[in-house]
């Protein structure tokens, strides 16, 4: 009797102090959302950056109506596993300029919806999508509210000659190979004694044969990978400022006396076929009392993944030191997931292994520009 008393009087006092750690309400306060008011306050994170300021020219540039603007998409879009209504984004991967300079740099995202998705046909009709941008947000944080459009329909009158291309060539193929036919199974003779009928008939029945292949031909599914490019059509003119070339630059980091410099930027394909091979030309002026190999360059992207020479394609420097006073000029190769990411060349103390050059092959990829543009012009003149 004594221990179930006991027992009783410690469940009551564990309920007693479980009640009190409930925190009082008013009835006021639990109409509001049908659940008790947890009271806090927000505080200012010093560690998000701040929207940049001065980072303007002063002047506006327009970016025509039917402005084509680059991007790569950033998730799936097929269909059987997207949906239209659904919302999706893809980012800028060139600069758009207008007359006066940049107004919108690369490394922007884009934000839109999947307005239309179509599976393929029969008679060859292949699926498309239709896609709807509705805004874009810079690197600096502005939102840029937008008109544009992008879809993977090809032209009617194109699709349709094609069609009908695909369809007579299964037809014709069927014909010769019907007649050939013919031929081998019932001999030249009966050929000669027809008249030539069987040789015909056989031509018919293959045709048939090639028209019913035609007739329940699909055409191909439509098929958007992440790193996948676009051309997206401004669908109205915008009116925007231009950015100080500082302000859309990548940070880089340089070492006293050592002078790298890109001076070409090369996709070439693995070799499975696939482009994931990032080619650079380099000229370097080694002026420091260190000596360097290509084994410490790398390649780091914006997920912070590293990626080393590979010997799928130049291996010109794999072998030569960067001596102190030396200039070498050469080619190296890195082997990436996905050569549409951001990248830097990365050059690391061959003792410490800490970074001592950080090169953005996006400024690099803006300059190389820049230097074709102006030599455009030069030939014109």
């Amino acid at each position: 009797m004594g221990k179930r008393f006991l027992a009783f009087i410690l469940c009551f006092v564990f309920f007693f102090n479980f009640l009190c750690l409930i925190p009082e309400s008013t009835a006021e306060e639990t109409k509001d959302n049908g659940g008790y008011i947890f009271h806090g306050h927000a505080e200012i994170n010093q560690d998000v950056p701040q929207r940049k300021k001065d980072i303007f020219t002063g002047e506006h540039s327009t970016i025509d109506e039917g402005t084509k603007v680059k991007m790569t998409v950033s998730s799936v879009l097929s269909a059987g596993y997207t949906e239209e209504g659904d919302e999706f984004f893809a980012e800028i991967v060139e600069d758009v300029e207008g007359e006066n300079g940049v107004v919108i740099p690369m490394g922007s995202i884009a934000h839109g919806t999947v307005t239309r998705l179509e599976n393929s046909k029969r008679l060859g009709r292949d699926g498309y999508i239709v896609l709807n941008f509705d805004s874009i947000i810079t690197p600096d944080g502005r939102e840029i509210p937008v008109e544009a459009h992008m879809t993977t329909k090809p032209n009617p009158v194109a699709s349709v000659s094609k069609t009908v291309l695909k369809d007579t060539g299964y037809m014709l193929g069927g014909g010769v190979i019907g007649g050939l036919a013919s031929v081998q199974l019932l001999g030249v003779g009966a050929a000669v004694a027809s008249h030539g009928y069987t040789v015909v008939g056989g031509a018919g029945l293959g045709a048939v044969v090639g028209l019913g292949y035609a007739l329940g031909r699909k055409g191909k599914e439509v098929l958007l990978q992440p790193g996948d490019e676009i051309n997206v059509k401004i669908l109205g003119a915008l009116k925007l400022p231009v950015l100080k070339e500082e302000a859309y630059k990548e940070k880089e980091l340089k070492y006293d006396g050592l002078d790298i410099r890109i001076t070409n930027y090369k996709i070439e394909e693995d070799p499975f076929g696939d482009p994931n091979i990032i080619t650079l030309s380099l000229v370097i002026e080694n002026a420091t009392q260190k000596t360097f190999s290509s084994f410490d360059f790398s390649l780091v992207n914006d997920y912070k993944n590293e990626y080393h020479p590979t010997p799928f394609t130049n291996t010109e420097m794999w072998f030569n030191r960067i001596k102190p006073n030396d200039k070498m000029v050469g080619k190296i190769s890195f082997f990436v997931d996905n050569p549409k990411r951001k990248y830097w060349l990365v050059l690391c103390d061959p003792i410490t292994r800490e970074q001592l050059v950080k090169i953005s092959l996006d400024n690099v990829k803006r300059d190389l520009m820049k230097q074709a543009k102006a030599d455009k012009k030069k030939k014109k003149k």
